[in-house]
C-alpha cells in the first residue's frame, strides 16, 4: 500500500496528550484512554486504549480471545457505556449524544442475526417507521441489493432464510438507518464460505459506495488481511499493534507474534 495508507496509519497512531478541539476533528472516531475493570473481579479488560479512526476506512481488531475486542467495540455506540470523554465521534463526546440517534449513527451487526417476526421488508422497514418514515418498495429492494441480497426476498418471511440469508437482512436494516459507521461483531462466524464472501464483498462495496466507516472484530487474520484498510492488534486489553494487513509479519509484540503464527 503507497503513501495513502502510511497517512491513515499516522491518524491511527494517537498522541493522546494533544488535547486540541482541532485533533479531535481529524477522526470520524476517536477513543482516548479508554479504561475498564471487570465489576466482578477488578481485572483490567481494556487500559489506557487510545486510537483514531479515519472516514471511509474499515479497521479490522484482532487478537487472541479475553483481549477485550467486544467490549472495545461495543464501546463505540454505547451498548457498554465508555466514560465520559473517552469516545467521540465526529469530535464530539458520545456520552453527550442522545443514544438512539448515536446508535442510528453508529449501526452494529452482531455475531448471530436475530429477526423481528414478519417479512424480509418488514425487518429493513423496522428503523425507519420508528421515525414515521415507510420505506417504499423500491426503497427496500435496494437496501438488500446493497447488502447483497436478491430483492425478491423481500416478500419471504424470516422463517424461510438460512443463517447468511438473515445475516444480510440485519445488514440491509442496519443500514436502512442510514448509518455513518458500521460496527461488526464476528459477523460471519457461524456462516459458510459463500455467505462468508457475500457479507465481505458487501462491506467492502459499503466502503467504495458510501465512504463507509467499519470497524471489524474478527478471529479470522485472513479475513481480516483481505477487507481491512488497517488492523488493530489488541492483547490483553491494550492495542500493542497498527498496522496495514499486508505488514502484519511485522508485529513486533511477543504475544501478538505468537497469535498472528498460529493463526496462519
Amino acid at each position: 500500500m503507497g503513501s495513502a495508507a502510511e497517512e491513515v496509519r499516522e491518524h491511527l497512531l494517537v498522541n493522546v496528550d494533544d488535547d486540541a478541539a482541532g485533533s479531535l476533528k481529524t477522526a470520524k472516531i476517536r477513543v482516548r484512554d479508554l479504561t475498564r475493570q471487570s465489576e466482578t473481579t477488578g481485572e483490567a479488560i481494556l487500559t489506557k486504549v487510545s486510537l483514531e479512526v479515519p472516514e471511509g476506512v474499515i479497521l479490522g481488531i484482532i487478537g487472541p480471545s479475553g483481549s477485550g475486542k467486544s467490549t472495545l467495540l461495543r464501546s463505540l455506540n454505547r451498548l457498554w457505556e465508555p466514560p465520559s470523554s473517552s469516545v467521540f465521534l465526529d469530535g464530539d463526546d458520545i456520552c453527550k449524544l442522545d443514544v438512539l440517534s448515536l446508535r442510528r449513527r453508529v449501526g452494529m451487526l452482531f455475531q448471530m442475526p436475530a429477526l423481528f417476526d414478519g417479512t424480509v421488508a418488514d425487518n429493513v422497514r423496522f428503523g425507519p417507521q420508528l421515525k414515521g418514515k415507510k420505506l417504499s418498495e423500491e426503497e427496500v429492494k435496494k437496501l438488500l441489493s446493497l447488502a447483497d441480497l436478491d430483492p425478491s426476498f423481500a416478500s419471504k418471511t424470516a422463517s424461510e432464510l438460512s443463517v447468511g440469508q438473515a445475516q444480510r437482512v440485519a445488514l440491509a436494516r442496519t443500514l436502512a438507518n442510514d448509518p455513518e459507521v458500521l460496527l461488526l461483531d464476528e459477523p460471519t462466524s457461524a456462516l459458510d464460505p459463500i455467505s462468508t464472501q457475500n457479507i465481505e464483498e458487501a462491506i467492502v462495496r459499503l466502503k467504495k459506495s458510501r465512504r463507509m466507516t467499519t470497524v471489524m472484530v474478527s478471529h479470522s487474520v485472513k479475513q481480516i488481511q483481505r477487507i481491512a484498510d488497517l488492523v488493530c492488534l489488541l492483547v490483553a486489553g491494550e492495542v500493542v499493534e497498527v498496522l496495514e494487513p499486508s505488514r502484519l509479519n511485522e508485529a513486533q509484540h511477543p504475544m501478538a507474534r505468537r497469535f498472528l503464527e498460529l493463526s496462519n
